[in-house]
Order: C-alpha cells, then sequence, then structure tokens
C-alpha cells in the first residue's frame, strides 16, 4: 500500500497520504486500535444507557405509560446485550491494546492485522442488533439470556439477525484473546519473567484463556436456537425431545465464566492504580496472580447457581452452592492486599484513585449479595427478583464500570500528551457515585420485597422505591456526559501531562523503579 512505509518494529508508520479515514480503517498499530475499542465502546455504553432510560422511564410510575410492553421487553434484552459485549468487554480489550505491549516491552500486538480485523467487525455486528429493532416484529424480547423456548418458539422473525450478531461477537472477542495470548505468551522484553509480569497483565492472560475456552459455547447455544427456530430441529423442545432446561445448562456454562472475564481485567487494573497513588508496592503479588486463576478455574464449577429454581437434585444444588460459596475465598484474598496495600501508604485521592477505592468497596457489596444469592433454600426468594438486578448491576457498574473510568483518568495523560481538568473529573466521580447508589441500593428492598425482574408494570406497593431508583438512573446518566466531555476537552488539547504524571509517584506501574523509597513498581523484582 503506497500511503504505509515498511514496518518498523512491529509498528506501519504512516505518512503521505494515509491520514484522517485511512489511517483509522487500515491501522495495525496497538495504540490506534485500543483507541477505536474505546471509543466504541463508549458510544455503546451511551446507546444502552439510553435504553436503561427507557427501562427506567417507563418504571417510574406503575401502570403502562410510556411504551408498549413488548417494546419494554426489546429494551431490557437489547441493553443487557450491549452493555455486555458492546460496552464493557471492547472497553477492556481497548485498555488491553493500549498498555500490555507497553507494559511487557513488546514493539506491537503479536498479530496486527488480526487486530484491525477483530475491531472493525464489531460495528457492523452491532448495527445488526441495532436494525433488528425496526424489522416488523421488532428486536430480541427475550432477555439478554435468551432462553428457550422464548428465544426459539416465541420469538420474533429478527431472532435471525441476533443470532448472526452474537456470533460475530463472538469471533471478534476470540480473535482478541488469541492475539492477547500470543503477544504474552511471545513478545515479552528480556528480564520479564512470568512473576515480573505487571497484574494487568496477568488479569488478562487468565482472562484472555476463559474467553478462548467459552466463547464457541456461545457459539453452540445461539447455533442450536437458530436451528430449533428456523431449520426443525428440537434441541430445547419438549415436543419434539428436547429440553429446554438443557439451554440453560449450555448458556450459563458460558455466562459464568462470562461474567468473570468481565471483572477480571477491572481487577488487573485496581491493582495498578492503587499501589501508585499509595506510593508502595503491591501487597502479596503472587497471592494475587494466584487469587486470579483460582477464581478462572472455579468460574467453571458454578454456572448452575443460576438454575437453582429449576429442580436440580438435592446433591446438584449443594455441589453448586458450596463452589459458588468457595469462590468467594480467592476474591476475599484480593479485597484484603487492596486494603493492605492502601494500609499506612501516602495516600492521595486523585481522580483514578477515588474510583479504584469507590470500586473496591462497592464491588465488594455485589460480592456479598452474590454470597447471598449463592445459598440456595435463600435463592428460592431471590431468584427473578430485583435483589439479583441489584446484585450484578453493583458488580458490573460499581465493579466493571468504574474500573474502566478508573483506567481513562489514570492512563489519559500518558495517552494523549494533556492532563485531564481534575476538577470537572472529581465532580464526574461524585455525581456518579451518589446516582449509581440511590439507582441500585434500593433495588436490593424491592427484591427482597418480592419486586420480579423484566417487568414494565408492578404493584403499587413499589411505586416510591422505584420512583427513587429512576430519578437516580437519570442522575447517573447524565453524569456521564461530564465524562464525555472531559475527555473530548483532554484529547484536543490543555495542560501538558509531565512525564511523570502523578506527582510523588513514579507514574506508571511498569517503570524501572528508581532509588526513591517509594515507588509504584508493583512487581517484585527489578527488571534488570
Amino acid at each position: 500500500m503506497s500511503s504505509v512505509a515498511e514496518p518498523v518494529d512491529g509498528h506501519e508508520h504512516h505518512h503521505g497520504p494515509a491520514t484522517g479515514l485511512k489511517r483509522w480503517l487500515f491501522t495495525t498499530n496497538h495504540k490506534d486500535i485500543g483507541s477505536l475499542y474505546l471509543w466504541f465502546s463508549f458510544a455503546m455504553f451511551l446507546v444502552g444507557g439510553a435504553m436503561a432510560m427507557v427501562i427506567r422511564a417507563e418504571l417510574f410510575q406503575p401502570g403502562l405509560q410510556l411504551v408498549d410492553p413488548n417494546f419494554f421487553n426489546q429494551m431490557t434484552t437489547v441493553h443487557g446485550l450491549i452493555m455486555v459485549f458492546g460496552a464493557v468487554m471492547p472497553a477492556f480489550t481497548g485498555l488491553a491494546n493500549w498498555m500490555i505491549p507497553m507494559m511487557i516491552g513488546a514493539p506491537d500486538m503479536a498479530l496486527p492485522r488480526m487486530n484491525n480485523w477483530s475491531f472493525w467487525i464489531l460495528p457492523f455486528a452491532f448495527s445488526m442488533l441495532l436494525f433488528s429493532l425496526f424489522t416488523e416484529g421488532g428486536g430480541p424480547n427475550f432477555g439478554w439470556t435468551f432462553y428457550a423456548p422464548l428465544s426459539t418458539t416465541y420469538s420474533p422473525e429478527s431472532t435471525a439477525l441476533f443470532v448472526f450478531a452474537v456470533h460475530i461477537m463472538g469471533i471478534s472477542s476470540i480473535m482478541g484473546a488469541i492475539n492477547v495470548v500470543v503477544t504474552i505468551v511471545n513478545m515479552r522484553a528480556p528480564g520479564m519473567t512470568w512473576m515480573k509480569l505487571p497484574l494487568f497483565v496477568w488479569t488478562w492472560l487468565i482472562t484472555a484463556f476463559l474467553l478462548i475456552a467459552v466463547m464457541p459455547v456461545l457459539a453452540g447455544a445461539v447455533t442450536m436456537v437458530l436451528t430449533d427456530k428456523y431449520f426443525g430441529t428440537s434441541f430445547f423442545d419438549a415436543a419434539g425431545g428436547g429440553d429446554p432446561v438443557m439451554f440453560q445448562h449450555i448458556f450459563w456454562f458460558f455466562g459464568h465464566p462470562e461474567v468473570y472475564i468481565m471483572i477480571l481485567p477491572a481487577f488487573g487494573v485496581v491493582s495498578a492504580i492503587i499501589p501508585a497513588f499509595s506510593r508502595k508496592p503491591l501487597f502479596g503479588y503472587a497471592s494475587m496472580v494466584y487469587a486470579t486463576a483460582s477464581i478462572a478455574i472455579l468460574s467453571f464449577l458454578v454456572w448452575a447457581h443460576h438454575m437453582f429454581t429449576t429442580g436440580m437434585p438435592l446433591f446438584g444444588q449443594l455441589f453448586f452452592m458450596y463452589c459458588t460459596m468457595l469462590i468467594a475465598v480467592p476474591t476475599g484474598v484480593k479485597v484484603f492486599n487492596w486494603v493492605a496495600t492502601m494500609w499506612r501508604g501516602a495516600l492521595t485521592f486523585e481522580v483514578p484513585m477515588l474510583f479504584a477505592v469507590a470500586f473496591v468497596i462497592l464491588f465488594t457489596i455485589g460480592g456479598f449479595s452474590g454470597l447471598m444469592l449463592a445459598i440456595t433454600p435463600v435463592d428460592f426468594q431471590y431468584h427473578d427478583t430485583y435483589f439479583v438486578v441489584a446484585h450484578f448491576h453493583y458488580v458490573l457498574v460499581t465493579g466493571a464500570v468504574f474500573s474502566i473510568m478508573a483506567a481513562v483518568y489514570y492512563w489519559l495523560p500518558k495517552w494523549t500528551g494533556h492532563m485531564y481538568d481534575e476538577g470537572l473529573g472529581k465532580m464526574h466521580f461524585w455525581c456518579s457515585l451518589i446516582s449509581v447508589n440511590v439507582l441500585f441500593f434500593p433495588m436490593h428492598f424491592l427484591g427482597l420485597a418480592g419486586m420480579p425482574r423484566r417487568i414494565p408494570d408492578y404493584a403499587l406497593q413499589f411505586a416510591d422505591i422505584n420512583q427513587i431508583v429512576s430519578i437516580g438512573g437519570f442522575a447517573f446518566g447524565l453524569s456521564q456526559l461530564i465524562f464525555l466531555w472531559l475527555v473530548i476537552k483532554c484529547v484536543r488539547g490543555g495542560e501538558a501531562a509531565a512525564a511523570k504524571p502523578w506527582e510523588g509517584s513514579e507514574g506508571l506501574e511498569w517503570t524501572v523503579p528508581s532509588p526513591a523509597p517509594y515507588h509504584t513498581f508493583t512487581t517484585p523484582p527489578e527488571v534488570k
């Protein structure tokens, strides 16, 4: 290609006509692709958030006010799919693309052209998913977990678009994961041994193996849904000898490791930020690595805790209950190590640290409600109520999303060369923190009082709390516009960032430590 020079150090350096659109379309540079992923995920975050606003507007008062119940179901379904596959996962992939080569001393990702492709198929997948909403009969209306027979016998004709979109998302994830594994295994700088890797790199390596293991399971599930609906098979149709409960087993065998795919990179981000703003090395590096690996292994043994009410034998209920409670142990190790890192550190609370501390506290709340849901007899009461909605939003919004925001604030000066506006950042943090708790905490009470999830209307007794929740939802949505403005402002210019943007710290955790008493090198021995 005439506009691209010969690769130097694994990069294709662009000059001449390869500017603007052409540069972004054909780029194989890991930083460009990381930026594309991050902007795409933010766009999807706003689209998925708009759908959440529709949901909360309808639930502001009891009765059916604003939207048709079928459209309400489409909103809950597509909101979930977009937030999981379009916002959280691409954001972490963007962070991986940007940071992993720099953290391990590699010139680029190992498979740069595949990297380009794995990004560019995503906009097409999500366009297809969103266009399905405009087809006759509407978009997918069966919940993001698309249980059969809702997704087979009773689903709209647009199900084929949904299945195809999910396949493409899965292909993108698998390609991204292969790239991460090959890069980390083969391209570490000399002396960068396994137990010297920054924790963000470790968490992403383990996440990538999870992705490669479970994405084909999702592909199998959606293919069986497709053939049941359009080709006369009966995998999940009892009338033809199939079993709808088998769908749930297949789906959750993918779905439970998937929720850890969305939180493990967050652990890596927080393990980079907390030491930097505590001016101390990370407490218990090796135990953090082993805890991450144990969480990943255990995540394959707990899937049926989503299915306690399907009538499984007592032994099955006990097995999945105890395995689920066991996952709390390595997770608790991580929380302990983060707190121990802050203990007696020289703490400062810039925006990345604020988000990281909020993550530790609020993610722990989500973990505790998860332990409650793990207790089988109690889960019979909680199942399919708003208590479950509160639980997974604490893990995924104040967990995954807050960690992504922390990462952006932490690395934005390095990415852009400009310092973001600290005042705006703190405003964004406090607005988000207060509104997110007004939004999700009262949902626990709704669930304990028996309000079912995924309904457009509800009993009068839930009216007051729903109103509070909806106000929190709109406030949280509006708070993210501050974030958008801050990022655009920072990218376009502003105060130049220092080489070590976080005063008193060594800046980024992979820098070779100085002889100073405090540095933020989070891996134990020095890189020679």
